[in-house]
C-alpha cells in the first residue's frame, strides 16, 4: 500500500488523471505551449514503466499541438 491506503498502481493512475486534468486546464487558460511542454515531459517520464499513461498524454499532446500559435 502507498499513501493513504491506495495501492501503488491505483495511486499512479490517480496522479496521471490529476495531471491530465491540470494540463488540459492550463491549455484552456491560454497556456497551450506550457501545456504541451508538460504533456511531453509526462510522456517521457511515463513511457518506460507506464505505457498506458504515456499514451494518454501523447493523445493530449497531439490534440493540443494544432492550437500552438508559433
Amino acid at each position: 500500500m502507498t499513501g493513504a491506503g491506495v495501492p501503488g498502481s491505483d495511486l499512479a493512475d490517480a496522479l496521471t488523471d490529476l495531471l491530465l486534468e491540470t494540463v488540459r486546464k492550463l491549455a484552456d487558460a491560454g497556456q497551450v505551449e506550457e501545456a504541451c511542454r508538460a504533456a511531453g515531459k509526462a510522456c517521457a517520464v511515463l513511457r518506460p514503466a507506464r505505457p498506458a499513461g504515456e499514451r494518454r498524454f501523447n493523445v493530449l499532446l497531439h490534440r493540443l499541438t494544432p492550437r500552438l500559435d508559433w
